[in-house]
Protein backbone atom coordinates (compact mmCIF):
# COMPACT_ATOMS: atom_id res chain seq x y z
CA UNK A 1 0.00 0.00 0.00
CA UNK A 2 2.69 2.09 0.76
CA UNK A 3 4.52 1.50 -2.29
CA UNK A 4 1.36 2.60 -4.49
CA UNK A 5 0.74 5.83 -2.85
CA UNK A 6 4.61 6.80 -3.62
CA UNK A 7 3.90 5.75 -7.03
CA UNK A 8 0.82 8.53 -6.87
CA UNK A 9 2.55 10.90 -5.53
CA UNK A 10 5.32 11.03 -8.46
CA UNK A 11 2.71 10.64 -10.84
CA UNK A 12 1.25 13.78 -9.53
CA UNK A 13 4.31 15.61 -9.26
CA UNK A 14 5.22 14.54 -12.53
CA UNK A 15 1.82 16.45 -14.13
CA UNK A 16 1.73 19.28 -12.02
CA UNK A 17 5.04 20.11 -13.62
CA UNK A 18 3.72 19.45 -17.09
CA UNK A 19 0.95 21.65 -16.35
CA UNK A 20 3.19 24.21 -14.92
CA UNK A 21 5.59 23.88 -18.34
CA UNK A 22 2.28 24.28 -20.54
CA UNK A 23 1.29 27.38 -18.84
CA UNK A 24 4.30 28.97 -19.07
CA UNK A 25 4.81 28.33 -23.25
CA UNK A 26 1.70 29.64 -23.63
CA UNK A 27 2.47 33.37 -22.42
CA UNK A 28 5.38 33.97 -25.35
CA UNK A 29 2.09 33.09 -27.69
CA UNK A 30 -0.03 35.93 -26.03
CA UNK A 31 2.54 38.25 -25.75
CA UNK A 32 3.21 37.80 -29.74
CA UNK A 33 -0.61 38.25 -30.54
CA UNK A 34 -0.61 41.53 -28.73
CA UNK A 35 2.49 42.59 -30.67
CA UNK A 36 0.84 41.92 -33.76
CA UNK A 37 -2.75 44.15 -33.01
CA UNK A 38 -0.35 47.00 -31.77
CA UNK A 39 1.65 46.79 -34.83
CA UNK A 40 -1.49 46.87 -37.22
CA UNK A 41 -3.01 49.97 -35.37
CA UNK A 42 0.05 51.58 -35.75
CA UNK A 43 -0.45 55.45 -36.22
CA UNK A 44 0.32 58.65 -37.00
CA UNK A 45 -0.53 62.47 -36.78
CA UNK A 46 -1.51 64.60 -39.79
CA UNK A 47 0.65 67.23 -40.65
CA UNK A 48 0.65 70.08 -43.83
CA UNK A 49 2.89 70.33 -46.26
CA UNK A 50 3.26 71.64 -49.24
CA UNK A 51 2.87 69.06 -52.18
CA UNK A 52 5.63 68.79 -54.54
CA UNK A 53 6.40 66.35 -57.17
CA UNK A 54 7.54 65.90 -60.85
CA UNK A 55 5.24 64.08 -63.44
CA UNK A 56 7.01 62.73 -66.62
CA UNK A 57 5.09 62.79 -69.46
CA UNK A 58 5.81 62.07 -73.72
CA UNK A 59 5.35 64.80 -75.77
CA UNK A 60 5.83 66.22 -79.43
CA UNK A 61 6.98 68.94 -81.00
CA UNK A 62 5.53 70.84 -83.78
CA UNK A 63 6.54 73.92 -85.76
CA UNK A 64 5.59 76.86 -84.47
CA UNK A 65 3.71 77.84 -88.03
CA UNK A 66 2.65 75.42 -90.27
CA UNK A 67 0.54 76.23 -93.85
CA UNK A 68 -0.51 73.71 -96.60
CA UNK A 69 -0.08 75.65 -99.93
CA UNK A 70 -3.01 75.01 -102.21
CA UNK A 71 -4.14 76.43 -105.71
CA UNK A 72 -6.85 78.76 -105.55
CA UNK A 73 -7.99 77.87 -109.14
CA UNK A 74 -7.50 75.19 -111.49
CA UNK A 75 -4.47 75.75 -113.16
CA UNK A 76 -1.15 74.36 -114.60
CA UNK A 77 2.37 74.16 -112.45
CA UNK A 78 4.35 76.68 -114.88
CA UNK A 79 7.47 77.43 -112.80
CA UNK A 80 8.48 75.77 -109.71
CA UNK A 81 11.11 78.19 -107.98
CA UNK A 82 11.12 76.16 -104.70
CA UNK A 83 12.17 72.39 -103.29
CA UNK A 84 12.59 70.21 -100.10
CA UNK A 85 14.69 71.61 -97.41
CA UNK A 86 14.93 75.34 -99.03
CA UNK A 87 14.97 78.14 -96.53
CA UNK A 88 12.38 81.00 -97.95
CA UNK A 89 11.61 84.31 -96.89
CA UNK A 90 8.06 86.10 -96.38
CA UNK A 91 6.90 87.16 -99.95
CA UNK A 92 9.29 84.87 -101.55
CA UNK A 93 8.15 83.69 -105.17
CA UNK A 94 7.48 79.39 -103.93
CA UNK A 95 4.90 78.56 -107.69
CA UNK A 96 3.78 79.96 -110.64
CA UNK A 97 0.44 78.98 -112.45
CA UNK A 98 -1.05 79.26 -115.46
CA UNK A 99 -4.46 79.52 -116.37
CA UNK A 100 -5.41 80.68 -119.97
CA UNK A 101 -9.35 80.23 -118.94
CA UNK A 102 -8.87 82.95 -116.40
CA UNK A 103 -6.65 85.59 -119.40
CA UNK A 104 -9.75 84.92 -121.34
CA UNK A 105 -12.27 86.02 -118.94
CA UNK A 106 -10.13 88.44 -117.93
CA UNK A 107 -10.24 89.93 -121.41
CA UNK A 108 -13.95 89.67 -121.69
CA UNK A 109 -14.76 91.21 -118.33
CA UNK A 110 -12.00 94.24 -119.46
CA UNK A 111 -14.43 94.50 -122.73
CA UNK A 112 -17.74 94.69 -120.80
CA UNK A 113 -16.41 97.07 -118.06
CA UNK A 114 -15.54 99.58 -121.52
CA UNK A 115 -18.85 99.19 -123.10
CA UNK A 116 -20.76 99.60 -120.35
CA UNK A 117 -19.10 102.86 -119.56
CA UNK A 118 -19.61 103.90 -122.89
CA UNK A 119 -23.16 103.63 -122.68
CA UNK A 120 -23.21 105.45 -119.04
CA UNK A 121 -21.72 108.09 -121.17
CA UNK A 122 -24.52 108.50 -123.92
CA UNK A 123 -27.54 108.09 -121.37
CA UNK A 124 -25.62 111.01 -118.96
CA UNK A 125 -25.34 112.88 -122.37
CA UNK A 126 -28.96 112.23 -123.20
CA UNK A 127 -30.22 113.04 -119.50
CA UNK A 128 -28.34 116.34 -119.35
CA UNK A 129 -29.83 117.38 -122.31
CA UNK A 130 -33.11 116.27 -121.87
CA UNK A 131 -32.94 118.77 -118.52
CA UNK A 132 -31.91 121.41 -120.45
CA UNK A 133 -34.63 121.09 -122.60
CA UNK A 134 -37.07 120.89 -119.69
CA UNK A 135 -35.95 124.45 -118.90
CA UNK A 136 -38.26 125.82 -121.69
CA UNK A 137 -42.06 125.17 -120.36
CA UNK A 138 -43.65 122.36 -122.69
CA UNK A 139 -41.06 121.32 -124.49
CA UNK A 140 -40.38 118.18 -122.72
CA UNK A 141 -42.73 116.10 -120.38
CA UNK A 142 -41.81 115.57 -116.80
CA UNK A 143 -42.10 111.71 -117.85
CA UNK A 144 -39.00 111.95 -120.43
CA UNK A 145 -36.86 113.43 -118.00
CA UNK A 146 -37.47 110.88 -115.22
CA UNK A 147 -37.25 108.28 -117.48
CA UNK A 148 -33.90 109.66 -118.63
CA UNK A 149 -32.71 110.20 -115.54
CA UNK A 150 -33.19 106.44 -114.94
CA UNK A 151 -31.76 105.19 -117.68
CA UNK A 152 -28.48 107.21 -116.73
CA UNK A 153 -28.50 105.68 -113.00
CA UNK A 154 -28.99 101.75 -114.48
CA UNK A 155 -26.03 102.34 -116.90
CA UNK A 156 -24.05 103.95 -113.90
CA UNK A 157 -25.18 100.79 -111.62
CA UNK A 158 -23.54 98.69 -114.97
CA UNK A 159 -20.80 100.18 -115.06
CA UNK A 160 -20.19 99.46 -111.55
CA UNK A 161 -21.10 95.92 -111.59
CA UNK A 162 -18.46 95.18 -114.77
CA UNK A 163 -15.94 96.49 -112.93
CA UNK A 164 -16.21 94.46 -109.73
CA UNK A 165 -16.62 91.50 -111.82
CA UNK A 166 -12.89 92.43 -113.83
CA UNK A 167 -11.52 92.71 -110.07
CA UNK A 168 -12.53 89.53 -109.21
CA UNK A 169 -11.42 87.98 -111.99
CA UNK A 170 -8.09 90.05 -111.62
CA UNK A 171 -8.06 88.77 -107.99
CA UNK A 172 -8.00 85.46 -109.12
CA UNK A 173 -5.22 85.52 -111.84
CA UNK A 174 -3.06 87.12 -108.53
CA UNK A 175 -3.74 83.75 -107.18
CA UNK A 176 -1.37 81.87 -109.60
CA UNK A 177 1.42 83.24 -108.31
CA UNK A 178 2.43 81.57 -104.78
CA UNK A 179 4.45 83.18 -102.28
CA UNK A 180 5.69 82.33 -98.97
CA UNK A 181 3.42 83.63 -96.15
CA UNK A 182 6.64 83.82 -93.75
CA UNK A 183 10.16 82.98 -92.81
CA UNK A 184 10.64 79.11 -93.03
CA UNK A 185 12.02 76.15 -94.93
CA UNK A 186 9.89 74.01 -97.37
CA UNK A 187 9.28 70.43 -95.86
CA UNK A 188 7.35 68.89 -98.57
CA UNK A 189 6.42 69.06 -102.45
CA UNK A 190 4.16 67.24 -104.26
CA UNK A 191 4.32 68.13 -107.76
CA UNK A 192 6.27 68.37 -110.79
CA UNK A 193 5.76 71.28 -114.05
CA UNK A 194 3.25 71.18 -115.38
CA UNK A 195 1.01 68.94 -112.69
CA UNK A 196 -2.86 69.90 -112.80
CA UNK A 197 -3.60 71.69 -109.60
CA UNK A 198 -6.85 72.98 -107.82
CA UNK A 199 -8.38 73.64 -104.56
CA UNK A 200 -8.28 70.48 -101.68
CA UNK A 201 -10.69 68.10 -102.75
CA UNK A 202 -10.96 68.72 -106.68
CA UNK A 203 -7.30 67.23 -108.23
CA UNK A 204 -5.37 67.81 -105.16
CA UNK A 205 -5.64 65.89 -102.63
CA UNK A 206 -1.94 66.93 -101.27
CA UNK A 207 -0.68 70.19 -101.20
CA UNK A 208 1.99 71.48 -103.30
CA UNK A 209 4.15 72.69 -101.08
CA UNK A 210 4.68 72.36 -96.88
CA UNK A 211 6.18 75.27 -95.00
CA UNK A 212 7.07 75.34 -91.78
CA UNK A 213 8.86 77.25 -89.55
CA UNK A 214 12.05 75.66 -87.47
CA UNK A 215 13.53 78.44 -85.60
CA UNK A 216 11.00 78.17 -83.63
CA UNK A 217 8.87 75.07 -82.14
CA UNK A 218 5.89 74.01 -79.99
CA UNK A 219 5.95 71.37 -77.31
CA UNK A 220 2.77 69.68 -76.74
CA UNK A 221 1.91 67.99 -73.73
CA UNK A 222 -1.73 66.50 -72.75
CA UNK A 223 -2.15 66.79 -68.88
CA UNK A 224 -3.98 64.34 -67.27
CA UNK A 225 -7.44 65.78 -65.37
CA UNK A 226 -5.82 64.71 -62.13
CA UNK A 227 -2.39 67.12 -62.58
CA UNK A 228 -4.10 69.85 -64.44
CA UNK A 229 -4.60 71.93 -61.43
CA UNK A 230 -1.39 72.08 -60.79
CA UNK A 231 0.21 73.09 -63.68
CA UNK A 232 0.37 76.96 -64.67
CA UNK A 233 1.34 79.29 -67.34
CA UNK A 234 4.77 80.25 -66.74
CA UNK A 235 6.51 77.24 -65.25
CA UNK A 236 9.00 75.45 -66.83
CA UNK A 237 9.19 72.36 -68.93
CA UNK A 238 12.31 69.59 -69.16
CA UNK A 239 12.60 67.86 -71.62
CA UNK A 240 14.86 65.32 -73.71
CA UNK A 241 14.72 63.43 -77.85
CA UNK A 242 15.55 59.82 -77.87
CA UNK A 243 17.78 60.76 -80.72
CA UNK A 244 19.19 63.13 -79.65
CA UNK A 245 21.05 61.47 -75.91
CA UNK A 246 23.06 63.34 -73.54
CA UNK A 247 20.98 67.08 -74.22
CA UNK A 248 18.15 68.44 -72.20
CA UNK A 249 16.16 71.15 -73.79
CA UNK A 250 13.44 73.86 -71.40
CA UNK A 251 10.80 75.88 -72.74
CA UNK A 252 8.64 77.58 -70.76
CA UNK A 253 4.50 77.00 -70.48
CA UNK A 254 2.63 79.63 -72.40
CA UNK A 255 -0.49 78.85 -73.35
CA UNK A 256 -3.00 76.02 -71.86
CA UNK A 257 -5.98 75.25 -73.78
CA UNK A 258 -8.46 75.42 -70.76
CA UNK A 259 -10.77 72.44 -71.55
CA UNK A 260 -10.35 68.74 -71.44
CA UNK A 261 -9.95 66.90 -74.28
CA UNK A 262 -12.44 64.27 -75.23
CA UNK A 263 -10.60 61.52 -76.31
CA UNK A 264 -8.28 61.49 -73.35
CA UNK A 265 -10.02 63.48 -70.59
CA UNK A 266 -6.65 65.15 -70.61
CA UNK A 267 -5.62 68.86 -70.94
CA UNK A 268 -2.73 70.52 -73.83
CA UNK A 269 -0.41 72.79 -72.96
CA UNK A 270 2.22 74.21 -75.06
CA UNK A 271 5.45 75.73 -74.44
CA UNK A 272 7.75 77.63 -77.36
CA UNK A 273 11.12 76.46 -77.88
CA UNK A 274 13.68 78.57 -79.21
CA UNK A 275 15.46 76.25 -81.66
CA UNK A 276 18.69 78.50 -82.87
CA UNK A 277 20.66 75.33 -84.22
CA UNK A 278 18.51 73.51 -85.94
CA UNK A 279 18.67 70.60 -83.60
CA UNK A 280 15.17 69.99 -83.21
CA UNK A 281 12.52 68.35 -85.86
CA UNK A 282 8.98 69.08 -85.89
CA UNK A 283 6.91 65.94 -85.06
CA UNK A 284 10.14 64.51 -82.87
CA UNK A 285 8.78 62.90 -80.07
CA UNK A 286 10.09 64.11 -76.75
CA UNK A 287 9.96 62.94 -72.51
CA UNK A 288 8.58 65.65 -70.58
CA UNK A 289 9.03 66.38 -67.24
CA UNK A 290 6.67 68.91 -65.50
CA UNK A 291 7.56 70.24 -61.73
CA UNK A 292 4.09 70.05 -59.55
CA UNK A 293 3.49 72.02 -57.01
CA UNK A 294 0.08 72.96 -54.92
CA UNK A 295 -0.55 76.50 -54.47
CA UNK A 296 -0.82 75.99 -50.21
CA UNK A 297 -0.29 73.66 -47.74
CA UNK A 298 -1.85 70.79 -48.49
CA UNK A 299 -2.87 67.21 -46.38
CA UNK A 300 -0.43 64.58 -47.72
CA UNK A 301 -0.56 61.27 -45.62
CA UNK A 302 0.82 57.86 -46.89
CA UNK A 303 -0.50 55.54 -49.10
CA UNK A 304 -0.74 52.59 -46.77
CA UNK A 305 -3.16 55.27 -44.83
CA UNK A 306 -5.94 55.65 -47.65
CA UNK A 307 -8.34 52.60 -48.07
CA UNK A 308 -10.37 52.50 -51.80
CA UNK A 309 -12.97 50.33 -51.84
CA UNK A 310 -16.72 49.35 -52.53
CA UNK A 311 -18.27 51.33 -49.67
CA UNK A 312 -16.15 54.36 -51.19
CA UNK A 313 -12.62 55.92 -50.25
CA UNK A 314 -11.70 56.68 -46.33
CA UNK A 315 -9.28 56.74 -43.84
CA UNK A 316 -9.50 55.65 -40.41
CA UNK A 317 -9.09 58.94 -37.35
CA UNK A 318 -8.33 57.64 -33.73
CA UNK A 319 -10.33 59.15 -31.21
CA UNK A 320 -11.14 58.45 -28.36
CA UNK A 321 -9.30 54.92 -28.56
CA UNK A 322 -11.45 54.44 -31.16
CA UNK A 323 -11.02 54.08 -35.33
CA UNK A 324 -13.57 55.83 -37.12
CA UNK A 325 -13.85 56.21 -40.72
CA UNK A 326 -13.61 59.70 -42.24
CA UNK A 327 -14.58 59.89 -45.96
CA UNK A 328 -11.88 61.51 -48.33
CA UNK A 329 -10.94 62.49 -51.49
CA UNK A 330 -7.72 61.45 -53.21
CA UNK A 331 -5.76 64.06 -55.14
CA UNK A 332 -2.25 63.68 -56.53
CA UNK A 333 0.30 61.17 -55.77
CA UNK A 334 3.76 62.29 -54.52
CA UNK A 335 6.00 58.84 -54.34
CA UNK A 336 5.03 57.16 -51.32
CA UNK A 337 2.50 59.54 -50.25
CA UNK A 338 -1.35 60.76 -51.29
CA UNK A 339 -2.66 63.64 -51.31
CA UNK A 340 -6.38 63.85 -49.58
CA UNK A 341 -9.55 66.59 -49.28
CA UNK A 342 -12.01 65.67 -46.34
CA UNK A 343 -12.75 66.37 -42.90
CA UNK A 344 -8.76 65.82 -42.22
CA UNK A 345 -7.22 68.60 -39.95
CA UNK A 346 -3.44 69.52 -39.03
CA UNK A 347 -2.85 67.31 -35.56
CA UNK A 348 -5.57 64.37 -36.14
CA UNK A 349 -4.34 61.18 -35.36
CA UNK A 350 -4.51 58.31 -38.49
CA UNK A 351 -4.57 54.72 -38.52
CA UNK A 352 -0.98 54.09 -40.50
CA UNK A 353 -1.71 50.96 -42.20
CA UNK A 354 -5.69 50.65 -42.78
CA UNK A 355 -7.51 48.40 -44.28
CA UNK A 356 -11.15 47.22 -45.13
CA UNK A 357 -11.39 44.54 -42.15
CA UNK A 358 -10.70 47.40 -39.71
CA UNK A 359 -14.20 48.17 -38.21
CA UNK A 360 -15.72 51.34 -37.79
CA UNK A 361 -15.67 51.95 -33.76
CA UNK A 362 -12.57 49.04 -33.19
CA UNK A 363 -10.57 50.00 -30.14
CA UNK A 364 -7.08 50.97 -30.96
CA UNK A 365 -4.55 51.16 -28.39
CA UNK A 366 -2.72 54.45 -27.88
CA UNK A 367 -5.25 56.69 -29.84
Amino acid sequence: MRTRANRWCILLTLGGLASVSGCRTAEPSREATASTARAATETFRVEASRLASTLRLPAELVANQTVDVYAKVNSYVKHLRVDIGDVVKKGDLLVTLEAPEIEAQLASARARWAAMEALHVASKATYERTVRTSATEGAVARDAVDQARAKEQADAAQVVAAKAHYDELLAMRSYLVMRAPFDGVVTERNVELGTYVGPSGRGSHKPMLVVRTVQKLRLHVSIPEAYSPYVQVGETVKFTIRSLPGREFSARITRRAGALDAALRAERIEADVDNPDGALLPLMVADASIALSSQGPTVMIPRTALVESGMGTYVLRVQDGAAKRVPVSRGMRAGEKVEVFGAIETGDVLVLKASEEMKDGMAVAGG
